[in-house]
C-alpha cells in the first residue's frame, strides 16, 4: 500500500538547483528522487546524532514536541523509553495518609508493650565498675 503524498514547494539557491539537476541527470533519476533520497539520508543521520537526540528528548520532556514525533523520528523502541523516562520524572511519591491516625501504643501492641534491654550489659556493667 502506497504512501501518502503531499506536495512541497520551497526555494533554492539556483547553484544548488543546477547541480542537483547535474546529478540527477548523471543517476538517471528525478529531482523528486534524489531530495527524497537526501531528506531520509539526513534523518537518519540526525536520528543517531547525540546533539540532537538532546535536544529532541528536551522538546518531548519540556512538551514543546509529541510521543507521535518521537516515535517518527527514533522509532517504537526509543520513543518508548523516553515516554517511561519521562513518566518516571513526573511522578511525584505518594504521601500515605491513615483516614483514622495512629493507633496508640496499647491498641496497637493489645496493651502488652514489651520494653527491649541489651542481654550483655544488665549485670556485666555494674560488676566491671565496681
Amino acid at each position: 500500500m502506497a504512501e501518502e503524498k503531499t506536495r512541497v514547494d520551497f526555494n533554492a539557491p539556483k547553484s544548488l538547483v543546477e547541480r542537483a539537476d547535474s546529478v540527477v541527470e548523471i543517476l538517471d533519476i528525478s529531482r523528486t528522487r534524489l531530495l527524497i533520497d537526501a531528506l531520509e539520508d539526513e534523518l537518519e543521520d540526525l536520528a543517531t546524532d547525540e546533539e540532537f537526540r538532546r535536544r529532541l528528548s528536551d522538546a518531548y520532556y519540556d512538551g514543546r514536541v509529541t510521543y507521535d514525533t518521537v516515535e517518527a523520528i527514533l522509532g517504537r523502541e526509543e520513543a518508548m523509553r523516553m515516554k517511561l523516562l519521562r513518566e518516571s520524572i513526573d511522578r511525584t511519591p505518594a504521601i500515605p495518609t491513615l483516614k483514622d491516625g495512629l493507633p496508640s501504643d496499647d491498641a496497637f501492641y493489645d496493651g502488652e508493650i514489651s520494653e527491649w534491654r541489651d542481654a550483655g550489659s544488665s549485670n556485666s556493667d555494674d560488676e566491671s565498675h565496681a
